[in-house]
């Protein structure tokens, strides 16, 4: 997602219900992988959401394709998850829109006979206002470090070298 957390010049507003919200999906999102409940985790994205988890990993298009990937993810790669997120950002980005960036720490135990995974990184979210209140549109994983994660490529942080 090349979308940052910044001024929308095009005149769309948030309040703080609005950020509270947003920022509740984040951590929505965490709290339902941690407990392995792809169904409930689903139902914090829009239906034609695009999860975007790396350069080796197929985008996961629309609600269904979301949580079948979750949950695949789930009974065949994870044996336990903490994820913990942070200094969320977000901005508007039009009417009924807004861009969100969160920070994330992720431990994982899997279920092969491997070390625990560690990434460090960030998520980048677009995030739509619905009739059901707002929903994830967008998320893109990213990393500034990975120790023994089960990814051997992934998209970068945005950072000046």
């Amino acid at each position: 997602m090349t979308n940052r957390p910044n001024d929308d010049p095009s005149g769309g507003s948030l309040d703080a219900d609005d950020r509270a919200a947003i920022a509740d999906l984040l951590y929505g999102y965490a709290w339902h992988f941690d407990r392995n409940e792809p169904e409930e985790l689903g139902e914090l994205f829009c239906d034609d959401a695009v999860v975007d988890y790396g350069p080796e990993f197929p985008n996961l298009v629309g609600r269904p394709s979301i949580v079948a990937g979750v949950a695949r993810g789930q009974q065949e790669t994870f044996a336990a998850a903490s994820h913990h997120i942070s200094n969320v950002r977000i901005s508007a980005a039009g009417e009924g829109e807004a861009v969100a960036t969160a920070y994330v720490y992720s431990w994982v135990r899997y279920r092969a006979d491997v070390p625990d995974g560690y990434l460090w990184g960030q998520y980048d979210c677009g995030m739509r206002r619905t009739g059901n209140g707002w929903r994830i549109a967008e998320m893109v994983l990213l990393a500034a470090e990975v120790k023994d994660f089960h990814r051997e490529q992934m998209h970068p942080i945005a950072r000046r070298p």
